[in-house]
């Protein structure tokens, strides 16, 4: 059989992907290291692109909304429309976080304040309770004094093991420090190159076209294309769905708290607003704060809100949350709650923030593949429409 030049190319193709996955399997280890030293070398960019695609959200609508001046049209020149739509998006970002901070702050202050001023009366519970106890050390003495115990040797383990654990402790702490101070600078280059990104967005892009084009076939770079502006739209509409869904909660346990005259409506309402930016799982940790915050001043008041939580909960799980998040993602509820246990398990929070998306785009791309084939093979939709039986 003769082979031309294409054949050959591809089985050699194929051949050296074999091999390669082979020697892959045989060096996981040194994979697995480099691919921490690579991630670690590329950790700002990443950062920075991650801050740039958020920050794109809301700079995009601000952008739109600033009045753009052409010929006699009064407005903003073309090249100041971008940097003030930066800052107006970071002034809007800042602020919100120092209105959370303010609300917090002083809310944590208070019931810290309380604890304090209860902390004598626990004091006093617990040493009556230590009297109580002291009538039976006498035959607790008894007791110890019938035990065989090597007093000796027993404090010689603990010195021991209190050394182990300083030593632990002081290599911690400067582990601590180091990774606090590799963090910050990595956020701080991070955010700088998110501003160059934000700034010349447009010019990125089209070299992005340029570079796809020039190495892949027009196939492939137009697929490529077409999965990336899928995505982008995936990622925004989440990030929109979810800031909403966060203040229509918040707003509901502020208002339904102060109804029903609960102390810290406001600090639970903000922070439950904040925590819920975290897919499904977030409200649940700000209503653990919220109850040890209200436990502090009324127990009563605690439970009655954790049975408000679960009302709310409800409405915001059946209601809330499947209409503004899942429509806006594309994704069913079903699917929204399993891409948040998957990505929980893998990743942890960002896990959560970033699976939803990303199993949206790869059930919008794997809804079409099935229907594509259902068409090309010419299956009635009777066939899969109906249920099996014809019945209800």
């Amino acid at each position: 059989m003769d082979w031309n030049r294409d054949q050959i190319r591809q089985r050699l193709l194929v051949v050296c992907g074999g091999v390669a996955f082979y020697c892959a399997l045989q060096r996981l280890p040194t994979l697995a290291a480099a691919l921490r030293w690579g991630l670690g070398v590329l950790s700002p960019f990443l950062v920075g692109g991650a801050i740039a695609f958020i920050l794109n959200v809301p700079m995009g609508a601000i952008e739109r909304a600033l009045p753009l001046g052409r010929g006699r049209r009064k407005g903003l020149p073309k090249s100041l429309r971008r940097p003030l739509a930066l800052i107006l998006t970071l002034a809007a970002v800042g602020g919100v976080l120092t209105l959370a901070v303010c609300v917090i702050g002083p809310g944590v202050g208070e019931a810290a304040g309380s604890v304090t001023r209860q902390l004598p009366e626990a004091i006093r519970r617990l040493q009556e309770q230590l009297a109580a106890w002291e009538a039976a050390l006498p035959q607790l003495q008894t007791l110890l004094g019938d035990m065989e115990i090597d007093w000796t040797a027993l404090s010689q383990k603990a010195i021991a093991l209190a050394q182990k654990w300083a030593g632990g402790l002081v290599s911690s702490g400067g582990g601590l420090i180091g990774g606090v101070v590799s963090g910050v600078s990595t956020f701080v280059i991070g955010l700088i190159f998110s501003f160059y990104v934000l700034l010349q967005k447009e010019k990125l892009s089209r070299q992005g076209r340029q570079v796809l084009y020039a190495l892949l076939p027009m196939s492939w770079a137009d697929r490529t294309l077409e999965v990336l502006r899928l995505s982008d739209q995936t990622f925004s509409s989440f990030l929109s769905g979810q800031c909403v869904e966060a203040v229509i909660l918040g707003t509901l346990f502020a208002v339904s708290m102060t109804l029903f005259r609960m102390p810290y409506a406001l600090l639970v309402g903000v922070l439950i607003a904040l925590t819920a930016l975290i897919p499904v799982v977030g409200a649940f940790i700000g209503c653990v704060v919220g109850a040890l915050l209200i436990a502090v001043t009324d127990p009563w008041q605690a439970l009655g809100f954790i049975v408000l939580f679960l009302v709310l909960q409800q409405v915001e799980g059946n209601f809330i949350y499947p209409h503004v998040v899942g429509s806006s993602v594309g994704l069913p509820s079903i699917w929204v709650l399993a891409a948040v246990t998957l990505g929980g398990k893998l990743m942890g929070i960002a896990g959560m923030l970033f699976f939803i998306p990303l199993c949206s785009v790869l059930y919008a791309l794997f809804r079409d593949f099935v229907k594509g084939r259902l068409r090309d093979r010419g299956v009635p939709p009777r066939k899969w429409r109906d249920p099996p039986g014809g019945g209800a």
